[in-house]
């Protein structure tokens, strides 16, 4: 009916702002609600990138540290190879000095040995040599009245006595050696003789020892007369 009409319609006129009321409260409570989670997401959000970006930049101080360690290892590991590449260059100078030095007392034992048997040899020589006058010792010393006496340094001293008739027991003397050519050499001489020089040149060229000395004796004693 009309009324019915009339009253539906104030119904409706008194619903609608109740139910606007109603949709507007829920829109804001969804709204705030939305709100409030959109909040939370974005600081839970912030945090974990916060902590993501704090991460990163630990991440980036340590790849800087890493670096910076590479670096020095790399600076040392060249440092090392530079020290090894002297030492190297140090021990190939040792070794060529150690050949250098091993080569050198290689020969030097070898000429030490030549040399050694050389003086073994002018020992061997000396010793026959001075074995030979004292074999003639005796015979000089009765015919000649010549004594011979060993002295210091593988010397043998050649003394004569009855030269001078009016002082039989005055002595006549030289000193013989063997130098180091094997030669005799008169070190000395009493009284000294012009021609010891001479007789001592023929001795070397000859090797004929008891003349030699028979032609001391004969200076001498010419000497004696004078």
């Amino acid at each position: 009916t009309e009324d019915e009409i009339t009253l539906f319609e104030k119904e409706m006129k008194d619903f609608w702002p109740k139910l606007k009321s109603i949709y507007v409260s829920d829109q804001n409570t969804h709204a705030l609600a939305l709100r409030d989670s959109c909040k939370e997401s974005i600081k839970v959000l912030t945090e974990k990138w916060s902590k993501k970006l704090k991460e990163g930049d630990l991440m980036i101080d340590k790849f800087h540290e890493y670096s910076n360690e590479t670096l020095q290892q790399s600076q040392r590991i060249s440092e090392n190879q530079e020290h090894l590449t002297q030492i190297k260059s140090d021990l190939n100078k040792e070794e060529e000095q150690k050949k250098t030095l091993t080569d050198s007392i290689q020969e030097l034992k070898q000429e030490l040995m030549k040399k050694k048997e050389m003086v073994s040899s002018k020992n061997k020589v000396t010793k026959e040599r001075l074995e030979r006058l004292c074999k003639y010792k005796e015979l000089f010393k009765e015919r000649l009245g010549l004594e011979i006496r060993r002295i210091h340094n593988e010397q043998l001293q050649f003394i004569f006595r009855h030269i001078d008739h009016k002082d039989p027991d005055k002595p006549y003397m030289f000193t013989l050696s063997i130098n180091e050519q094997g030669d005799y050499e008169v070190t000395s001489c009493t009284p000294p003789l012009d021609c010891i020089a001479e007789l001592q040149l023929k001795v070397r060229e000859t090797n004929k020892f008891s003349v030699f000395v028979a032609n001391i004796r004969k200076a001498f004693t010419a000497l004696s007369c004078k």
